[in-house]
């Protein structure tokens, strides 16, 4: 049994309590016969599987930036999370740019780093730090900016219970930090203004 398998099988044992912990056995509730396993297989593979990517390894296989100094952004990256507070999921839209170095890399590759943090039990604000330390540590861009507009449901389902609020953080290292007009620059790019 691999270490996946064992923690998908533990996770479903945990579920199946879980279950009979708010009186509905999946031995006595037919649609929640296979619901442990489901359950367990889309925690796994889906909503906490960042934590088995390397964002080093996503960043790999750049290009030479020889023709390419400007700014490069994608914006509207969707994406899930799961809040570490009530274990409640999160989704909105990522927006990310950077400044090259000697290296750029394919556009898919930012999805792809957005998705390797959200894809963790974390907060949004840790995301976006995240986002710009790997874009500065492993591509070695000379600016990094990253900016997260969602919807967190811990402020829908419970507590103050408000539809339709969005949370929105970024964080910006290197060139960004410094020049105010990158800055700009790049909030025009994704339609946003400066907080």
């Amino acid at each position: 049994m691999t270490e996946r398998d064992e923690k998908r099988a533990k996770l479903a044992k945990a579920l199946e309590d879980f279950l009979r912990a708010v009186d509905r056995s999946p031995g006595t509730y037919k649609e929640l016969i296979d619901t442990p396993v489901r359950t367990a297989d889309m925690w796994v593979d889906d909503m906490l599987d960042g934590y088995e990517w390397d964002p080093g390894a996503i960043l790999e296989g750049g290009l030479p930036a020889t023709n390419n100094r400007g700014m490069v952004v994608v914006k509207d990256i969707f994406f899930h999370s799961v809040c570490p507070h009530h274990l409640l999921p999160s989704h909105g839209l990522a927006h990310v740019a950077y400044i090259p170095g000697d290296t750029i890399v394919g556009f898919s590759k930012m999805s792809r780093l957005v998705d390797c943090f959200a894809h963790r039990l974390t907060l949004q604000e840790t995301i976006v730090k995240e986002v710009c330390d790997a874009l500065m540590t492993h591509l070695g861009a000379r600016g990094a900016a990253c900016v997260i507009d969602a919807e967190q449901f811990c402020m829908i389902v419970r507590g103050v219970r408000k539809p339709g609020s969005r949370a929105i953080t970024s964080d910006y290292a290197g060139e960004f930090l410094t020049d105010s007009a990158l800055r700009m620059e790049f909030l025009n790019a994704i339609d946003a203004e400066e907080a």
